[in-house]
């Protein structure tokens, strides 16, 4: 396996499709240098150019659910394109600065608040336009493709429908369903498709590459239900798992109507608290970077005046900020909600006996009592509340009534 593919965990047949066509992106690019050297159209470098157009294309979608290494495939493919070597080697220039994020011909996109803007999205197609500066391709990589606001899909299509000649677009969603990519950008897109990647895998790699013990490994590979990173996080950081822990107490505390508003509240504030901590050393840099820019602490003249008349780019910082706080907070409550649903799992599971293991073992024997007093109905009738207030979240309904709502659910059974 090449090494800039070596994080993909438990993704086989997509690894071999990204090689495949790494290495016929590479045909291509060699084609082009031919043509040109005896004068031939440039067209010959488009991602078809060269006879091979089976295996590579300009534009790719990868999918899979959380944790499934959506934006390591489309980074680590990103790599194979400019490998000097043509086979993602994971040792050269090209490789490294790619993976670093920092080569001048990729560039990566991750929104940081609710959605991708229009002004942002031609941006960067318009940037992703022109000649690489190293002479392979130039790369756009959209991690959260799903949050492109209409207008900015609008955008992307345009550039996509008629490619520009060594351009590449690599995007990143959930899944193909139109609520998060649009039909016309999917038929244009070759689709790499990954799975969760099983527990085996992942405690394996947080055993060889983390030098996590056997049996943490193995448990924080099964809580995490596949998302590597995750995983890491619950064994490494001791807050981490106070967190689960309290989510996992949630269940029993359900005992009233009383208790189910208590125990949102206390959902909806700690993925706050989460997120709050998560963001408040980069927005303190960031305006502390903007007002030295705008002339903060200036004594020479004009310097009142010029950060007076700045107020709007703050207030632009400010408002893109909340909107990162508040992706912050909708991703923590989704981590908690994930774990919720894993336990309603294990019921569910108890219940039917099924052969399957448990996703938290190390509350197992609360899932065995908790099947012992609900039906196999009531427990998915709960799986199915906080499933649906996932959802209800995803298409902005407030956090706290979803939560709520889902709290009164999960009590009532």
């Amino acid at each position: 396996m090449p090494e800039v593919f070596a994080d993909l965990v438990g993704q086989p047949e997509a690894v071999d499709i990204l090689r495949r066509a790494a290495a016929a992106a590479e045909t291509i690019r060699a084609a082009a240098v031919e043509a040109m050297s005896v004068g031939a159209s440039p067209e010959a470098g488009t991602p078809d150019g060269a006879g091979v157009g089976s295996a590579m294309t300009h534009a790719w979608i990868f999918t899979g659910p959380p944790g499934s290494g959506r934006s390591v495939a489309a980074r680590a493919f990103a790599a194979a394109l400019q490998c000097h070597r043509g086979t993602g080697c994971g040792e050269c220039a090209g490789c490294h600065t790619t993976l670093a994020g920092t080569h001048a011909d990729v560039r990566f996109v991750v929104p940081e608040g609710l959605s991708i803007g229009v002004g942002e999205m031609r941006a960067l197609v318009l940037r992703a336009a022109s000649t690489p500066s190293g002479g392979r391709w130039q790369v756009l990589v959209i991690s959260d493709a799903d949050r492109l606001t209409e207008a900015a899909g609008n955008a992307l299509l345009k550039a996509v429908e008629e490619p520009p000649p060594r351009t590449v677009f690599l995007l990143c969603t959930p899944s193909t369903h139109p609520d998060d990519i649009s039909v016309t950008i999917r038929s244009r897109c070759r689709v790499v498709a990954l799975r969760q990647p099983p527990a085996e895998a992942v405690a394996a790699v947080l055993q060889d590459r983390d030098g996590i013990a056997p049996d943490v490994a193995a448990w924080a590979a099964a809580a995490a239900q596949g998302h590597v990173g995750r995983a890491r996080r619950l064994a490494h950081d001791p807050e981490a798992r106070k967190r689960r822990d309290a989510v996992l107490a949630l269940p029993r505390k359900l005992t009233g109507v009383g208790a189910c508003f208590d125990a949102a509240s206390a959902l909806i504030e700690a993925a706050e608290a989460e997120a709050a901590a998560a963001v408040v050393e980069s927005d303190a840099a960031e305006r502390a970077a903007l007002e030295t820019a705008l002339g903060a602490g200036g004594t020479g003249r004009g310097a009142a005046g010029a950060i007076r008349g700045a107020a709007g780019q703050i207030k632009d910082l400010e408002r893109r900020q909340k909107s990162r706080a508040t992706r912050a907070q909708r991703d923590a409550l989704d981590r908690a909600l994930v774990d919720l649903a894993g336990f309603y799992r294990d019921v569910l599971t108890v219940s039917l006996r099924a052969p399957v293991e448990p996703v938290h073992t190390d509350v197992a024997p609360i899932a065995s009592t908790a099947a012992g007093k609900w039906t196999a109905e009531s427990t998915l009738r709960r799986l199915e509340a906080v499933l649906g207030c996932r959802t209800a979240i995803e298409t902005n309904v407030k956090p706290r009534i979803a939560v709520e709502a889902m709290m009164l659910a999960l009590w009532r059974g």
